[in-house]
């Protein structure tokens, strides 16, 4: 799985988001411009000391990701979309993209990809989820989908005693 952040602003978040994918087992795809520095203490800190053991990608623009990644399969999180984030089926190489905190990800892009918007369900109260909050949910369901492949399950929740968990 590869979570790719289209100009992303707030350093906390996308250091969050960057030890999740290291959980994971996820790469990080970053498209400028960046709303603060990679090597930024609020980074740092959120990631904590696993951002150095993250495999993170840059990219100037998305026409630059597009060009050294021309096969990706892109889904694009969305609070815009029809379709909910559990009602498509994701691949193991896919590729899930999140915009801006301020503003998402943009229309013209949202309109030319309509067919791979998804989102995440949520009240009419709030506008958006934080964004960390956002790409924990969407990608831990395509690793469901994908059957946790190459993370620890089944054999560590048997030696805890947990029996067999979720199927």
């Amino acid at each position: 799985m590869n979570i790719i952040l289209h100009q992303p602003e707030i350093p906390a978040n996308t250091g969050n988001i960057g030890r999740t994918c290291l959980a994971a087992g996820c790469s990080l795809h970053l498209i400028e411009p960046l709303g603060f520095r990679l090597n930024d203490k609020e980074i740092k800190r959120a990631g904590m000391d696993y951002w150095e053991h993250l495999d993170v990608y840059r990219y100037i623009n998305f026409e630059e990701f597009k060009a050294k990644n021309p096969l990706a399969k892109i889904w694009m999180a969305t609070t815009k979309a029809r379709r909910i984030y559990t009602e498509v089926s994701y691949g193991p190489g896919d590729f899930i993209m999140f915009g801006r905190e301020s503003a998402g990800l943009p229309e013209v892009m949202l309109a030319e990809n309509e067919a791979a918007c998804i989102r995440i369900p949520m009240r009419n109260q709030i506008r958006s989820l934080n964004l960390a909050n956002a790409v924990a949910i969407v990608l831990y369901e395509a690793l469901r989908q994908n059957r946790f492949n190459q993370m620890q399950l089944q054999g560590d929740l048997h030696e805890l005693g947990w029996g067999d968990i979720g199927g």
